[in-house]
């Protein structure tokens, strides 16, 4: 069963990573600012139906995997525990992501804008790698069932990067230009998520499979 104390750690690593600079949030960012608030939040909108995708894969495909087999269970978590340190030292090191408008000034519809978002996540294999290396140090398997555990954190981790996605939106959509320029805005993201991510990476090679 997920105790309260994990789900709390769950939501703040979850909320911390969806504020990190990726590929959706840019280019909520990059719709906003070339055709308004509304463009970014159909994007995010789009991009929190993509990541269903992922999460009934996990929660179908990991689920299995973790209950069924210790020996699965093993080679999962290093995997996992491996993906999470090289993405925290990659982070840590690596130059600041900026947000870019796209110049684009033709307007597009809202089901073209709708549909991309949901192409642009359900068809990234790097989601389906996170689902796969996150979510399980925070599964545990015995009181309650291993799926219902993934749909429930799968479920907050989407809700939460959907909130931010729509923030980021609104922020772009009124003020992409100005944020743009001021090169503090996510300076702080890269270093703390890279310790985050390491920290997880390390929980994740050392917990037991109870």
């Amino acid at each position: 069963m997920i105790t309260s104390s994990n789900f709390l750690l769950f939501a703040l690593a979850s909320l911390l990573l969806n504020l990190t600079p990726g590929a959706d949030m840019l280019y909520v960012a990059a719709q906003s600012t070339s055709q308004g608030v509304k463009a970014g939040i159909v994007s995010a909108l789009g991009i929190m139906c993509g990541c269903l995708v992922h999460l009934l894969a996990a929660m179908f495909g990991l689920s299995a995997i973790i209950a069924g087999s210790a020996i699965a269970f093993s080679i999962i978590k290093y995997a996992g525990a491996f993906y999470l340190l090289y993405l925290g030292i990659r982070s840590f090191y690596s130059q600041q992501q900026t947000f870019q408008p796209t110049g684009e000034k033709i307007p597009s519809s809202l089901h073209r804008i709708f549909r991309q978002g949901v192409l642009t996540n359900a068809l990234n294999p790097k989601v389906a790698l996170f689902f796969l290396a996150f979510l399980p140090q925070f599964i545990r398997p015995g009181n309650m069932a291993v799926q219902w555990q993934v749909l429930l954190l799968g479920t907050w981790f989407n809700l939460s990067g959907t909130i931010v996605n729509i923030i980021v939106a609104i922020l772009f959509g009124k003020m992409g230009n100005w944020l743009i320029k001021r090169k503090w805005f996510t300076k702080w993201q890269p270093k703390i998520t890279g310790l985050l991510l390491c920290g997880l990476g390390i929980r994740m090679a050392l917990q037991s499979r109870k």
